[in-house]
């Protein structure tokens, strides 16, 4: 049974990425699974409508925007749809974003400028963005979550993904600043740092990642997906501008054996 206080029955969340397959994919179904009303975004129009349709089949509320989070225009409409179709908006999690998928690993001086802007659009630019777009909402209904999927990468050295770790470091300082600027208000952001996690993308590499992981093992989207939960939920009301870790004591061990 869930606990009362992990709840989120009625909460409005906007998911961006929810229904990309792996973390996003788990996420959507995890708050779907404790009450949470979902607007579910995401590039491809097919895995957005299959997103809501899951959550429809299992009793859920759930509504698809097709969006291209590099889009500033689109961004603008997905929180207006949002609104409209549910009368506000509660919490946003923020899951688009990676490298392997769009860019090549690649050395700092070897890195071409459009895979660098690529990095910045879609794994921190438009999360800015869309910050930006809902804080009035939040301002005026004086409550607001945000939550950003990030990487350890944002505060280790992983060379090949420097672009992408310049990102992820940047979504942990948005989430201090609206942590300072707007704590009074009843608004808060936190960010989930993910490990070698194992999703469609991310599995070709894991058998290379095990032996640097002290449990041994990747991660689950399924555990991401509870995390996010945690913070979307009120059991976290006095967190903000922080980093949950969840990469199975990488960051935590040293060099030598």
């Amino acid at each position: 049974m869930t606990p009362p206080s992990r709840s989120l029955a009625g909460m409005r969340i906007l998911i961006v990425g929810g229904g990309g397959g792996g973390i996003g994919s788990a996420i959507t179904r995890h708050l779907a699974s404790l009450g949470a009303r979902l607007a579910i975004a995401d590039i491809d129009s097919t895995r957005v409508s299959d997103a809501a349709a899951e959550v429809a089949a299992a009793g859920g509320t759930a509504a698809g925007f097709p969006v291209d989070v590099r889009d500033a225009a689109q961004l603008t409409q997905l929180v207006a749809e949002t609104v409209a179709a549910f009368g506000g908006i509660d919490a946003v999690v923020t899951v688009v974003g990676g490298q392997v998928a769009f860019v090549p690993s690649a050395r700092l001086h070897e890195m071409r400028d459009e895979d660098w802007d690529t990095m910045y659009e879609i794994n921190l630019r438009y999360v800015a963005r869309l910050i930006r777009l809902v804080l009035p909402h939040f301002l005026a209904q004086k409550h607001g979550v945000i939550v950003s999927v990030g990487s350890v990468t944002g505060f280790m050295g992983a060379p090949g993904q420097g672009a992408y770790g310049v990102m992820k470091a940047g979504l942990a300082s948005l989430a201090r600043t609206v942590g300072a600027e707007y704590a009074a208000d009843g608004i808060r952001m936190n960010v989930v740092a993910g490990g070698a996690i194992s999703t469609p993308v991310a599995n070709s590499d894991a058998a290379d990642w095990i032996d640097e992981i002290p449990m041994g093992r990747t991660g689950t989207p399924d555990e991401v997906a509870a995390a996010v939960a945690y913070l979307c939920s009120s059991e976290s009301r006095y967190m903000t501008g922080q980093q949950i870790v969840i990469d199975g004591g990488v960051s935590s061990r040293g060099p030598f054996h």
